[in-house]
């Protein structure tokens, strides 16, 4: 399995991270993709992606922090970083209008900036979205975002919007929401192809049934993978094996390392 998105190099795993890896590949897990939220946590992951084998990084700034996003300088900034070999994607980078931590237009500057640093690279990307949709989708669209694709991590809207975000060529992650009661994310996951479809964890955070509410971890991507089984009728061994090579494939990973 591929853990497709986690920030192992959160300080919640300082005291532990050794331990929660081996726990990772004991479960089955073998491939983890560490994703950044700003230039620090860029380093942090690369890093982790030197130590680790099949380890990598996905380099961005969240829109939390598009306040500190620089343009010009930022952006020559970040393709010196991706071009580390570890690097196979640019995020997670999008919109969040929940919490406004940066005035919206910033976020959009930068948003907008880290796409074209995607398609100069030729990298895909990982998308934050929260109550902001109809304005990530147009400017994926005004951007020609599609030409790199990518994914819609911890994807929370309803089916229509997850067709829509298939057919512009972009896949969808889910994560332990989907075992929540009620969860509009267990009505995607039933509902659309599995050929576009990443399991995820989001460690530390949202961590599944019965372990909600407690530090999550990649080991627990397994409980994702039964739960979607469960709600597809089909064995978890078919989860497993699709969305690790939907995870391959879209992050160009090189065979044997998932």
């Amino acid at each position: 399995m591929t853990d497709s998105h986690a920030h192992l190099d959160f300080p919640n795993f300082d005291q532990d991270r050794e331990e929660v890896i081996d726990r990772a590949h004991a479960a089955g897990v073998q491939t983890i993709i560490n994703i950044a939220t700003d230039f620090e946590s860029c380093q942090r992951v690369i890093a982790l992606a030197e130590k680790n084998s099949r380890m990598y990084a996905v380099i961005g700034v969240h829109p939390h922090d598009a306040k500190t996003w620089e343009g010009e300088r930022s952006t020559d900034r970040l393709k010196k970083l991706a071009s580390h070999p570890k690097v196979v994607g640019i995020g997670e980078i999008g919109l969040d209008y929940y919490r406004d931590h940066s005035p919206r237009d910033r976020q959009k500057a930068a948003f907008v900036d880290q796409i074209g640093v995607a398609r100069d690279l030729g990298l895909p990307i990982v998308i934050h979205n929260r109550d902001a949709f109809d304005d990530i989708f147009a400017i994926l669209l005004a951007n020609r975002a599609f030409e790199v694709g990518g994914v819609m991590h911890c994807f929370s809207e309803g089916v229509e919007a997850a067709q829509k975000t298939i057919d512009l060529g972009f896949h969808l992650s889910v994560n332990g929401i989907i075992t929540f009661k009620n969860s509009r994310m267990a009505s995607v996951a039933q509902a659309v192809r599995l050929d576009r479809m990443l399991l995820e964890t989001d460690c530390p955070f949202l961590a599944p049934h019965p372990h909600r509410g407690r530090r999550n971890e990649p080991a627990y991507i397994a409980i994702v993978a039964e739960k979607m089984a469960e709600l597809r009728c089909c064995p978890v061994a078919e989860i497993s094996a699709v969305t690790d090579a939907n995870a391959a494939r879209l992050f160009r990973l090189p065979a044997g390392d998932h």
